[in-house]
């Protein structure tokens, strides 16, 4: 296994985990009442879904188009 690999499984299991703990704050009871007025997430949150999607984006793309 090279280092392309390791480097995109680290990326991928780091964005599923960051998918996973921002999936877990939108259910909170803090996040669903700003939602409810704002209409958007917490920043926090959004960053945890957009930080978690690219990591895993990068992940996968370094293990399936590997050199």
């Amino acid at each position: 296994m090279g280092s392309t690999q390791i480097i995109g499984l680290v990326l991928l299991v780091l964005g599923a985990v960051l998918l996973f703990t921002g999936y877990q704050s939108t259910q909170a009871v803090d996040d669903q009442l700003h939602e409810t007025f704002t209409g958007r997430f917490t920043d926090s949150t959004m960053f945890l879904l957009i930080t978690g999607g690219i990591s895993t984006l990068a992940g996968l793309g370094l293990l399936v188009f590997k050199r």
